[in-house]
């Protein structure tokens, strides 16, 4: 297969390229590395089947690419200091980027393509566990706006080509995933907390910890937006991809102490604006349609994870 991936050196989209590769599909990757790192891509370089963009979708030539079978459309800041530093172009890349992505496939008469949405267009929910015929709770002018309105924007694109030009969109609405190729300061909770009790500092979590997330580990992930992008007769879909497995934030910071052996204590400060109370995914949906489901148990994914902050920073 031909395979496009927008923000290919980003966490998601590094790993994703190195599990096409290593499934021998030829592999397009466009990043302007605001958000994504060279790093994570530098050995997928050397090979001959992956060719390297460092461009940005707001104004790349995809006059340069071929007809792909499946497109993938992960480029956009992640995590709430990303797209907080970071607003304006998360705005952009998820409302005119997803436009000229789709607008590529058009043109090129591309086959499928898989458009990568967030929990976040959930908000803080009111229905709990969410799935995907919840319409959410978001503040449409808070502090999280960029982002969670910037998907709801991405979808609401993706769902128009379809219903308008007949186009084989999928979206994928991730839930908070984690493993290596993340950022020591990318903000996420998982990378912060690992970090923190490396170095033997204070965890730092925000609020009471009593809020809620379910944590998905990347090949689980992976797994997941390859099925719902080489799945047969799922036009139009909207797929919750994410782990049941609900914790505490507190918990986590627990378990990832425990797992660090560090002498580390738990501090709380002030919670940020609109942060979701509760965040876990209804996937029967993805089970019934992809045969899909989560695998790797929250330990094990975390000491994987924490095997690989100590060989890249510490």
């Amino acid at each position: 297969m031909k395979v496009l991936i927008t923000g290919c050196a980003g966490f998601i989209g590094s790993n994703f390229v190195s599990h096409l590769l290593s499934e021998s599909h030829e592999v397009y990757g466009i990043d302007n590395l605001l958000t994504g790192s060279m790093q994570n891509i530098d050995d997928l370089r050397e090979n001959k089947r992956f060719t390297f963009y460092q461009e940005d979708v707001l104004s790349f030539d995809f006059s340069y690419l071929p007809s792909c079978d499946i497109i993938y459309h992960l480029a956009s800041p992640a995590s709430p200091i990303q797209y907080k530093k970071h607003p304006v172009e998360t705005l952009m890349v998820n409302s005119l980027g997803t436009k000229r992505v789709l607008d590529y496939m058009v043109n090129s008469k591309s086959k499928r393509l898989v458009i990568s949405s967030t929990s976040e267009v959930y908000g803080d929910p009111h229905e709990h566990p969410q799935n995907e015929a919840y319409w959410g709770n978001v503040n449409p002018v808070g502090v999280r706006s960029c982002y969670d309105e910037g998907k709801r924007f991405s979808e609401a694109m993706a769902m128009t080509y379809y219903r308008k030009y007949g186009q084989d969109v999928r979206i994928a609405r991730i839930f908070n995933t984690y493993g290596p190729n993340m950022e020591k300061e990318d903000g996420r909770v998982v990378s912060n907390f690992i970090m923190q009790a490396l170095l033997q500092k204070p965890v730092t979590i925000y609020g009471t910890g009593k809020q809620t997330r379910s944590f998905c580990y990347i090949s689980d992930m992976i797994d997941g937006l390859y099925k719902l992008g080489t799945t047969d007769n799922i036009k139009g879909e909207i797929v919750n991809l994410g782990n049941t497995d609900e914790k505490t934030i507190l918990e986590l910071a627990q378990i990832i102490i425990n797992l660090t052996s560090s002498s580390s204590q738990i501090i709380f400060r002030p919670i940020d604006g609109d942060d979701p109370k509760k965040r876990k995914p209804e996937i029967t949906k993805a089970m019934r349609l992809l045969g899909w489901r989560t695998n790797i148990p929250l330990e094990e994914g975390l000491r994987k994870t924490i095997d690989y902050f100590k060989k890249r920073f510490i």
